[in-house]
């Protein structure tokens, strides 16, 4: 690829991810409506679903979320009773987010979700996978180098 192709809007890797990342977001909206949930709240009980409970700096890790985002999602999703946030009594600066039944229940109810959305798209598994281990090997790799960017 020559110089002057490289700055076309096609040729440009981070767009293709952004708008891809609009694009399948978009897709999981009518499935998550069903659960009456938004797909950063998905995300968050995706987590929770899997490792029983976090702190918000676990789940701010796990998502690369920063807590100002996080606490007003975590609020909402108390007071709709999918979750419960409490401070630690081993610590009174870190806030412990648990599920409730009904944020468990929602569990059994979107554990299709994946495999609908690759129904959609025509998706084989093994091409999933392969993508995924690609997407978050530069994942890793972004995040460590702006780590590093914001360290010095």
């Amino acid at each position: 690829m020559n110089s002057e192709s490289r700055h076309k809007l096609e040729n440009q890797l981070c767009f293709a991810l952004y708008a891809c990342s609009r694009e399948i977001t978009r897709m999981y909206t009518p499935l998550l409506d069903e659960l009456g949930v938004t797909y950063p709240q998905y995300l968050v009980l995706l987590v929770l679903w899997e490792e029983g409970e976090a702190t918000v700096k676990e789940l701010g890790e796990r998502l690369f979320l920063d807590s100002g985002t996080l606490t007003p999602m975590l609020k909402r999703m108390e007071a709709s009773g999918m979750l419960t946030r409490t401070r630690s009594s081993l610590d009174e600066r870190s806030v412990v987010i648990r599920l409730t039944d009904q944020g468990r229940k929602l569990e059994k109810r979107g554990a299709c979700i994946p495999d609908q959305l690759l129904t959609r798209v025509d998706g084989d598994q093994e091409e999933a996978d392969l993508l995924l281990r690609q997407v978050r090997g530069l994942l890793m790799t972004v995040n460590k180098l702006n780590r590093s960017a914001k360290d010095s």
